[in-house]
């Protein structure tokens, strides 16, 4: 017969005990992490430039160099974790990231810092796809909810309080301290990830079956698309040879990298997954997540700096409203799946951000943080009802095996989104401006009655001020062509929230083509 006292003390099927969650959060606050770091340096950018002595083109391949490495790594995480395993593999690249992170706290010029930002984002990279990775193979599917609500802060939250913290830190400290801020929080990670995460065996003989030609063609054909996207804006796009001549080098070594990895035996990244119904229709939505997450974080700002004239810190006031009140928001998220059809939930989420988008669309030249604020605690509601049960639609039935190959693809979608939407806004924002300006132009003509009162009124108030009569026309003139150039950049901001917003609102009807997902019961419950 057997012993009462065992049985009472046997452990429920779904049991995590508390080193395996200690694992799942450290690996979490490296995935946090490295997605601070893609936004905190955004609003730290001038003083960086000022301080390395570069102009405002060079100082954009700070961002862009990080974005670069960051986006050819995620897709080999699931490969290299198998070959190093998961916890010497994020050991080693944690450790790495503080280093190269105190690196470009001390770069001494330009290219240093380009150099130690790339390095970043390579190390940093992978801790993103690695969080989502050992979530689904550390946690059971009862307590993957939990799990996602975690990474949802990770990918939702971090975006919005990046440029808030970078903000803060320059203008109180220095922007040194963005970088100095990864020291204290990484060396926690590396404590947690060595107590929580099981050491396995690692699988040296891989390299010899190495993928090497869809890799390389890989991290060619990714890398020359993000500096595309990241720079065609700034050069013109197409009227640029160096942006056509890496559009054409993306093209051709994409094209080759889809052909082999969908046609090798043992391809690196599984590029079939794409086939299952829920991860490739999750993958659009994830794309327009992007688009939304990324897109808003850079239009709202340029917005706010060049019609508001806000500093980084007004700023970091305005997107915290989006920003905190998801860490109060996302705890719940497991709750409500268990009561509503996760789709139900998704679709509620995209709508809420949609209307958040619509609502930023009648920005006047007086909107500041009195009126923004509202949008953005709209903002806060529906982005974790997008991100958390979108990660548990998408990895729902795949094989526990593709948990690296659907992490790195899931991830970089999104990624990949957010170039897209960046590149696409920074060329309507330009595009569109010209559009209102012109007829703006048209309408205040010097031969309209109400345009010449005006000249006159302004033309009188000068006067009055001590200045010549020619002098006050001109400056009159002036000033009036400001209020053009004003009004148009207004109008085109609204056409970019508006796009956006239909962007979101377009990649929900791919919700009604997911299949139903059953939530696992029994997430509650602190183990």
């Amino acid at each position: 017969m057997a012993n009462p006292s065992i049985i009472t003390n046997q452990n429920p099927p779904d049991y995590v005990p508390l080193r395996t969650w200690i694992g799942v959060a450290a690996s979490m606050l490296g995935a946090f992490m490295a997605v601070l770091d893609i936004q905190i340096t955004n609003s730290s950018l001038q003083d960086i430039q000022a301080a390395l002595g570069a102009t405002l083109e060079e100082g954009s391949w700070i961002s862009t160099a990080y974005l670069v490495a960051e986006i050819v790594v995620i897709p080999l995480t699931g490969w290299l974790s198998q070959v190093f395993s998961t916890r010497r593999y994020i050991l080693v690249n944690a450790a790495l990231f503080i280093f190269f992170s105190v690196c470009c706290a001390s770069a001494w010029d330009l290219s240093s810092m380009i150099t130690f930002r790339a390095l970043q984002g390579a190390t940093g990279g992978i801790l993103i796809p690695m969080a989502f990775t050992n979530m689904l193979m550390s946690l059971p599917p009862s307590k993957q909810p939990i799990g996602m609500a975690l990474f949802g802060i990770t990918a939702t939250f971090a975006p919005s309080i990046g440029p808030t913290l970078g903000g803060w830190l320059t203008n109180n400290l220095s922007w040194h301290y963005i970088f100095y801020l990864n020291v204290i929080p990484g060396l926690l990670l590396l404590a947690g990830v060595w107590y929580g995460i099981k050491q396995l065996p690692p699988k040296p003989e891989l390299l010899k079956q190495g993928d090497w030609w869809g890799i390389g063609s890989m991290a060619i054909g990714l890398a020359a698309l993000q500096i595309v996207l990241e720079e065609g804006a700034r050069k013109d796009w197409f009227n640029s040879f160096f942006i056509v001549s890496l559009g054409a080098v993306a093209a051709i070594f994409l094209s080759i990298f889809f052909w082999i990895e969908l046609t090798r035996k043992q391809p690196f990244i599984n590029l079939r997954l794409l086939q299952y119904r829920n991860f490739g229709l999750a993958s659009i939505v994830n794309i327009s997540m992007g688009v939304g997450l990324y897109g808003s974080i850079y239009i709202l700002p340029l917005y706010l700096v060049q019609i508001q004239k806000y500093n980084a810190l007004q700023i970091g006031e305005v997107l915290m409203w989006a920003g905190i009140p998801q860490l109060f928001i996302i705890p719940f998220v497991p709750k409500i799946l268990q009561r509503f059809d996760t789709r139900l939930v998704i679709a509620v989420g995209i709508s809420l951000f949609a209307i958040s988008c619509f609502m930023n669309s009648d920005l006047t030249n007086l909107t500041g943080i009195d009126q923004l604020r509202w949008s953005q605690l709209v903002r806060a509601m529906g982005q974790p009802l997008i991100m958390v049960p979108l990660s548990g639609v998408a990895t729902a039935g795949l094989p526990r095996a593709q948990a690296g190959s659907a992490s790195g693809l899931f991830n970089m979608m999104r990624n990949l989104g957010g170039s897209f939407g960046i590149a696409i806004l920074a060329t309507l924002l330009t595009q569109r401006e010209q559009f209102h300006s012109n007829r703006l132009g048209e309408a205040v003509s010097l031969y309209n009655p109400a345009t010449q009162q005006r000249v006159d009124e302004l033309t009188q108030l000068f006067v009055s001020q001590g200045v010549e009569l020619s002098t006050a026309q001109a400056q009159a003139f002036r000033s009036i062509a400001s209020i053009v150039n004003r009004e148009s950049y207004v109008m085109a901001f609204n056409d970019c929230f508006y796009f956006i917003g239909f962007a979101l609102l377009l990649s929900g009807v791919a919700i009604l083509f997911f299949q139903k997902v059953k939530t696992p019961t029994g997430a509650g419950g602190g183990h």
